[in-house]
């Protein structure tokens, strides 16, 4: 048994999909970034690279290669999967986003990482939290996800 932690923080922007777990979620801001932008997803891959010790999204995906513009992070997370040899055996993960609300999407999330994943929703714990109006997530400028994952190498 391993366990792997990723994190991930982007800046909310106008003009940007907000994506959360493989989900597209209705706001006026999305993240900022290479890819998509989906720092659910990022920290779920962190997580994973973590647990097999194969460095992190930054190594396997460098932000200064072009094949990673606009990349869809789904299949970014598809790709990480081809690399590592373990069983999933269960994830946490938490979103802090101040704005829009997150727990009509939650369960909607929860299957998307679970299907990407391959493994039963059961075993996805996705939680939302916001941060009390402190610092930048707070002010509803970036967004943040945390993830623990553990496999069975």
């Amino acid at each position: 048994m391993r366990i792997g932690f990723g994190n991930d923080i982007h800046r909310l922007v106008e003009g940007r999909d907000l994506m959360l777990g493989g989900v597209r979620i209705p706001s006026p801001v999305g993240e900022e970034a290479n890819s998509d932008g989906d720092v659910l997803l990022h920290a779920v891959i962190d997580a994973l690279l973590g647990a097999t010790a194969m460095g992190d999204i930054g190594t396997l995906f460098p932000p200064n290669v072009p094949d990673w513009k606009d990349a869809d992070s789904r299949e970014l997370l598809r790709i990480t999967l081809s690399r590592i040899d373990a069983k999933i055996v269960n994830l946490d993960a938490t979103v802090t986003l101040e704005a829009p609300k997150l727990r009509p999407y939650i369960d909607e999330i929860r299957e998307s990482i679970a299907s990407l994943l391959a493994i039963d929703v059961s075993r996805v714990s996705v939680k939302a939290k916001t941060n009390e109006g402190l610092g930048p997530v707070g002010e509803g400028k970036a967004v943040r996800a945390e993830c623990v994952v553990l496999i069975e190498a």
